[in-house]
């Protein structure tokens, strides 16, 4: 054979790091839809509540040669008093989940983003399915509940293991080795 076939393109690496770009904003809203609506069905047609116009959207973007091609993973924080913040609507692309633990930096860059902004308390209401990858990340269970009619964890971060991070528009970079 003369030529070798091409493969797919294949992200060579992901940037986590702050929306900032309207497309950003606009993909990371689609990605939510698809993951709490139309795959989970615990909202009907949105997830958009009170919360989003106080919120800071993160995103977990693949890039291709280094370009940004596509929004993979996202979660929103917001600071509900003056030392408490709360994470919640992380989300992570199917054909993304187990690659490079795009949700794991996710949850890096949340926390830590709301660390250098004062936070003293970091929460999150966990789905119970994901809880145990929390607890791999020094969370631990508050309680149990329901919420939207599934069982839910309230989890609370160590702050001891999310140093404060300011680099927020040039986030963390995500390789195929970890954490570059």
């Amino acid at each position: 054979m003369l030529f070798e076939p091409i493969e797919a393109h294949v992200p060579s690496e992901y940037r986590v790091k702050l929306a900032a770009d309207p497309w950003e904003q606009r993909d990371a809203a689609r990605l939510r839809r698809a993951v709490f609506c139309d795959e989970q069905g615990i909202f009907e047609t949105d997830d958009r509540d009170a919360i989003d116009p106080i919120a800071v959207t993160l995103v977990a973007v693949a890039c291709i040669a280094g370009v940004p091609d596509q929004v993979v993973g996202t979660v929103r924080i917001h600071q509900e008093s003056a030392s408490i913040w709360y994470g919640s609507r992380l989300a992570v692309h199917r054909s993304f989940r187990r690659v490079h633990h795009i949700g794991a930096g996710l949850i890096k860059l949340a926390v830590g983003i709301a660390h250098a902004r004062g936070c003293k308390t970091f929460l999150a209401h966990v789905q119970s399915q994901n809880a145990a990858m929390f607890e791999r990340l020094h969370w631990s269970t508050l309680h149990e509940l329901t919420m939207h009619g599934r069982p839910h964890h309230l989890m609370r971060a160590d702050l001891n293991a999310y140093p404060a991070m300011n680099a927020t528009q040039t986030g963390i970079v995500l390789t195929r080795g970890g954490v570059a």
